[in-house]
């Protein structure tokens, strides 16, 4: 049935070859573009999956994490602790008083 629809209906024939030329054309760059993406993809470093042990670390390895831990509490510290910050200060105009937070109002219990 196919070979009479391509021979009787020239047209068609064209439309089914033009179709699998586009086809062909994108399996091509589909394969360069794999092809190209394959080299940086093995030079990545293998991540360690889930289950799998952890790595056996060094002492100097070791060392340099703990020392690492330490500078970055020390740099911690070193950051001065912000005085109350008021986020609607620049908003507020000067003479306006500032309010303080209203405390909650003691509710009589029932007996």
């Amino acid at each position: 049935m196919a070979a009479v629809v391509h021979c009787c209906f020239p047209e068609v024939r064209d439309v089914w070859f033009y179709e699998r030329q586009e086809m062909r054309v994108f399996a091509a760059a589909a394969i360069a573009i794999t092809a190209l993406a394959q080299p940086a993809f093995a030079q990545q470093e293998r991540m360690q999956r889930y289950g799998e042990e952890d790595k056996v670390k060094t002492m100097q390895e070791r060392q340099a994490e703990r020392d690492a831990q330490r500078a970055y509490g020390n740099s911690l510290k070193n950051i001065p602790d912000k005085g109350p910050t008021d986020p609607w200060g620049t908003v507020r105009s000067n003479d306006a008083p500032k309010t303080q937070a209203a405390k909650p109002k003691k509710t009589a219990t029932p007996q």
